[in-house]
């Protein structure tokens, strides 16, 4: 299983260093990131602290993931590493079930760019990210 946490860590990785990159001012694919109405308008509208942070809880779980591929070791107690190893899994597949409105397989808005991109690249990695987690958890 450590190929898989490899994988996760470089998708968590990557996804991480895009958000510093868009909390910094960059503007490459920052508008196809974000859920809009079916007018165009933004229905999330994160500023760079909060694209930061966002950027360090990514940054968070590739550590974790990178812990799980056993190249590096975080000294916390099982029941803490336990809870980790199941609520990122949680988090993802929650994120690709969806709102039920503009995010998510399950979404009634389907006609801007952002809802073409999460049914067909988002929302699948979501789920893929989800449940590869559970997979290193039960193996």
């Amino acid at each position: 299983m450590s190929l898989l946490a490899l994988l996760l860590f470089t998708l968590f990785f990557t996804l991480a260093i895009l958000h510093y990159y868009w909390a910094i001012g960059g503007k490459w694919g920052f508008d196809k990131a974000l859920p809009t109405d079916e007018n165009g308008k933004r229905i999330l509208n994160p500023r760079p602290l909060e694209s930061t942070l966002v950027g360090l809880l990514l940054t968070s779980f590739s550590v974790f993931y990178l812990y799980k591929s056993e190249l590096i070791w975080i000294d916390l107690s099982s029941s803490i590493l336990n809870y980790i190893s199941w609520t990122i899994p949680f988090i993802f597949i929650l994120r690709a079930v969806g709102d039920f409105k503009y995010i998510g397989f399950f979404k009634r808005v389907r006609s801007t760019v952002f809802a073409k991109l999460d049914t067909v690249f988002y929302s699948p990695l979501c789920l893929f990210i989800g449940l590869t987690g559970i997979i290193i958890n039960l193996f």
